[in-house]
């Protein structure tokens, strides 16, 4: 069974492009028998002012699922019930001084992309993972 994982938000297209960088994904291709997005909203009379209603990435090896971005009027009120845990590190069988580089060096870029840095947290004293909010406001670790 194939599904998709869909984030509310304020604004789509961003939010795609910074999921996008987290994640290692690409905005999605156009459904099947068309050449572009554009092609496809125009043929089904979606009005120009509504193209940024939504967005899609997906992974490029295609064995991630699909994300979905879906402008929503209300903003973001409370937290996560579900959150990404973006596996930078290479696992936690990895040395610890390496692994944490990476999860550092990936939320780097992730900040650079306007994410904030929530908090930091150990696990029995070794640096375990980075809590960060979107550009939005969604919760996320970088582990």
């Amino acid at each position: 069974m194939t599904w998709t994982l869909t984030f509310d938000c304020a604004a789509p297209k961003a939010q795609a492009e910074f999921w996008c960088l987290a994640l290692g994904y690409v905005p999605a291709a156009p459904p099947k028998g068309w050449d572009t997005w554009e092609d496809w909203l125009r043929h089904f009379a979606v009005p120009e002012d509504e193209w940024d209603d939504g967005a899609t990435i997906e992974d490029p090896s295609g064995a991630g699922p699909r994300i979905s971005f879906l402008k929503v009027p209300e903003p973001k009120t409370a937290k996560n019930r579900v959150h990404v845990d973006v596996q930078a590190g290479g696992g936690r069988d990895q040395p610890p001084a390496e692994r944490w580089a990476r999860v550092l060096a990936k939320v780097d870029v992730l900040v650079a992309a306007g994410a904030t840095v929530v908090a930091e947290h150990s696990l029995d004293g070794v640096p375990d993972h980075v809590v960060l909010q979107d550009p939005e406001g969604n919760e996320l670790c970088v582990v």
